[in-house]
Protein backbone atom coordinates (compact mmCIF):
# COMPACT_ATOMS: atom_id res chain seq x y z
CA UNK A 1 0.00 0.00 0.00
CA UNK A 2 2.74 2.04 0.98
CA UNK A 3 4.62 1.79 -2.55
CA UNK A 4 1.36 2.67 -4.29
CA UNK A 5 0.92 6.12 -2.14
CA UNK A 6 4.76 6.57 -3.38
CA UNK A 7 3.68 6.42 -7.30
CA UNK A 8 0.66 7.96 -6.96
CA UNK A 9 2.25 10.75 -5.45
CA UNK A 10 5.25 10.73 -7.76
CA UNK A 11 2.51 10.46 -10.79
CA UNK A 12 0.69 14.03 -9.35
CA UNK A 13 3.78 15.38 -9.43
CA UNK A 14 5.04 14.75 -12.94
CA UNK A 15 1.96 15.59 -14.19
CA UNK A 16 1.86 19.07 -12.10
CA UNK A 17 5.31 20.08 -13.56
CA UNK A 18 4.17 18.38 -17.20
CA UNK A 19 0.99 21.67 -16.99
CA UNK A 20 3.78 23.78 -15.27
CA UNK A 21 5.63 23.69 -18.51
CA UNK A 22 3.35 23.65 -20.91
CA UNK A 23 1.69 20.02 -21.54
CA UNK A 24 -2.20 21.53 -22.67
CA UNK A 25 -3.55 18.31 -20.65
CA UNK A 26 -7.05 19.10 -20.65
CA UNK A 27 -7.11 20.69 -23.90
CA UNK A 28 -5.84 17.72 -26.38
CA UNK A 29 -7.66 17.80 -29.64
CA UNK A 30 -9.90 15.21 -28.36
CA UNK A 31 -12.06 16.97 -25.66
CA UNK A 32 -15.01 18.19 -26.49
CA UNK A 33 -16.51 21.57 -25.05
CA UNK A 34 -19.87 22.13 -26.26
CA UNK A 35 -21.86 25.57 -25.38
CA UNK A 36 -25.03 26.08 -25.28
CA UNK A 37 -26.01 29.76 -23.79
CA UNK A 38 -25.41 29.29 -20.17
CA UNK A 39 -24.55 25.74 -20.32
CA UNK A 40 -21.62 24.36 -20.56
CA UNK A 41 -20.84 20.16 -21.26
CA UNK A 42 -16.46 19.41 -21.31
CA UNK A 43 -16.21 16.11 -22.02
CA UNK A 44 -11.89 15.44 -22.21
CA UNK A 45 -12.20 12.37 -24.20
CA UNK A 46 -8.46 12.02 -25.22
CA UNK A 47 -7.10 13.62 -21.82
CA UNK A 48 -9.06 10.34 -20.05
CA UNK A 49 -7.55 8.10 -22.74
CA UNK A 50 -4.43 9.18 -22.12
CA UNK A 51 -4.39 8.98 -18.34
CA UNK A 52 -5.81 5.60 -18.88
CA UNK A 53 -2.57 4.47 -20.95
CA UNK A 54 -0.04 5.90 -18.57
CA UNK A 55 -1.64 4.38 -15.00
CA UNK A 56 -1.99 1.09 -16.98
CA UNK A 57 1.39 0.67 -18.32
CA UNK A 58 2.57 1.86 -14.89
CA UNK A 59 0.74 -0.84 -13.08
CA UNK A 60 1.84 -3.19 -15.62
CA UNK A 61 5.56 -2.36 -14.57
CA UNK A 62 5.02 -2.37 -10.60
CA UNK A 63 2.96 -6.26 -11.04
CA UNK A 64 6.44 -7.74 -13.04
Amino acid sequence: MAKLLIVLGLVLVAAGVAMQFGLPLGRLPGDFTFRRGTTTVYLPLATSLLVSVVLSVIVMLFRR
